[in-house]
C-alpha cells in the first residue's frame, strides 16, 4: 500500500520544515551523519504515518529520544535543544502519537 497525504495538515507540515531546517543549521556540526540520517528517517516516517497506532512511527520516535538523550548526556546538545527537536519531531506524526 502507498503513503497518502490525505492525513497531513499544515501543523505537521510546518513541523517536518522546522526538523529539516535543523539538520541543515545544526546537522552537520553537531550531529554524525549516520545520526542525522536517523532524525531524518524518524521526521520521515511520523509525517507520512497516518495512525496512531503505527508501530513504526513510535519505534522511530522512540530511538530518537534515545539518540537525543544521549547526545544530552555528553553535552552534544542542551536540554533545550534537544527538546525543541522533540517536539518538532512529535508534531510531524498523528496527533496524540505516544512513544
Amino acid at each position: 500500500m502507498f503513503a497518502t497525504l490525505v492525513h497531513v495538515t499544515s501543523e505537521r507540515s510546518n513541523a517536518y520544515g522546522r526538523v529539516t531546517k535543523t539538520l541543515a543549521d545544526l546537522g552537520p556540526t553537531k550531529l554524525q551523519p549516520e545520526e542525522q540520517d536517523q532524525v531524518r528517517e524518524a521526521a520521515d516516517v511520523l509525517f507520512f504515518c497516518e495512525r496512531v497506532e503505527d508501530q513504526d512511527a513510535i519505534a522511530a520516535l522512540r530511538e530518537t529520544l534515545e539518540l537525543l538523550d544521549r547526545l544530552v548526556a555528553s553535552e552534544r546538545w542542551t536540554d533545550e535543544r534537544a527538546a525543541e527537536l522533540v517536539r518538532d519531531l512529535e508534531a510531524c506524526g498523528p496527533a496524540a502519537l505516544v512513544a
